[in-house]
């Protein structure tokens, strides 16, 4: 009995941590969801939790002060006496709360707290997002023009021309890797796999600038190419390290049976491995995949910043403009791009959770 009560508290309390933690992780998902329907000045302004009924000072009847009043003095207003400074953040009375209204002036409003909610809505921060904003310009003759920005239509085909090719390519070659890796005998078969573990712990930013000259040298750079192998380089290790420990589990009596029965290891390969490999090619797939869709760095080393080639992350950062007045799209465009990798996530969840397990446990 004690050993159960025990049992359950434990599950109880990781429970409640998982809950802590899917909470943390919902609570900024949900205000930039909210964020990117809200109108620009509301963003600017306000949080996005002022769409709900909220408590709020409201605007209620003015006291008009003589003009001979001294503002360095006590002021008596109602009866009691407040200082400027008091008065310039607003004094608390119960219900009510006086604040100057025009200083100069000497008018003080006397604001009452009651329930508020701004449930205004908008579709502009995505059209302009998606199809660019509009901007007027003043020419030197004095007449206006309009001109439309470009919005990330194009920059999110871009980015999953990359991002495709640069999950596929790697994990099918990591997987062949991992293959060899378990079940062949080779010469220098653990010298080599040392190495490519080793790689996990170098920094990708130490290999930019030789890789890039390699790459002008060979004419790859700034090209669809270039940044596939770019991806495929830096995210082989890994990759080839998640599925050794994978298709390392796996019955030894399948490839024993299979070379009894005359198949060859590439029949082993794709007829055994690769239908037996799905959960884990598919958790592996998701993190690859996750890592080359919010890629920054790479990308602007290998493919550069220009409108044609640019990816989401860049854009969305020139979204913003070189004065900040355009941050509030950043909600919007946000989460557009955050909607092909939840998809991703929730297209392949029921795989995910087997892949990672797989391989943990032995026999």
């Amino acid at each position: 009995m004690v050993g159960r009560k025990k049992k359950r508290g434990s599950k109880t309390f990781v429970n409640i941590v998982l809950g802590i933690i899917c909470l943390i992780w919902l609570l900024p998902t949900l205000g930039l969801f909210i964020s990117s329907f809200r109108p620009a000045a509301d963003i600017l302004q306000t949080g996005w939790w002022k769409v709900f009924p909220h408590q709020e000072w409201k605007a209620g009847e003015t006291v008009q002060l003589s003009m001979e009043v001294d503002l360095r003095e006590p002021i008596e207003v109602n009866g009691k006496t407040y200082t400027d400074d008091q008065l310039k953040a607003g004094a608390s009375e119960g219900e009510h709360r006086l604040i100057w209204e025009n200083r100069r002036a000497r008018t003080i409003n006397v604001q009452e707290r009651g329930w508020e909610m701004k449930p205004e809505f908008t579709l502009d921060n995505y059209k302009n997002v998606l199809s660019g904003k509009e901007y007027k310009l003043k020419l030197a003759d004095g007449s206006e023009t309009v001109q439309k920005g470009t919005g990330l239509s194009q920059a999110f085909w871009n980015t999953l021309t990359i991002a495709v090719p640069a999950t596929i390519i790697p994990v099918l070659i990591a997987s062949f890797a991992a293959y060899a890796f378990a079940w062949l005998r080779f010469p220098g078969r653990k010298t080599l796999f040392f190495i490519i573990m080793a790689m996990l712990v170098i920094p990708l930013q130490v290999a930019l600038i030789p890789i890039l000259k390699d790459y002008t040298a060979l004419g790859l750079n700034g090209s669809y190419l270039g940044i596939w192998l770019a991806h495929t380089a830096f995210g082989l290790p890994l990759v080839t390290y998640f599925m050794y420990n994978f298709i390392s589990q796996l019955p030894k009596d399948l490839f024993e049976s299979a070379f009894i029965d005359g198949a060859s290891h590439f029949t082993i390969f794709s007829r055994l491995i690769l239908p037996l490999s799905v959960p884990a090619l598919a958790s592996i797939a998701i993190f690859q995949f996750l890592w080359v869709w919010n890629d920054y760095l790479v990308s602007l080393v290998f493919i550069g910043n220009q409108p044609d080639v640019q990816v989401m992350s860049m854009k969305i950062a020139d979204l913003v403009g070189s004065k900040g007045n355009d941050w509030h799209l950043l909600t919007s465009a946000a989460f557009i791009s955050m909607l092909m990798p939840l998809t991703i996530f929730f297209l392949l969840q029921k795989y995910f959770v087997k892949g990672l397990m797989g391989g943990s446990v032995k026999g």
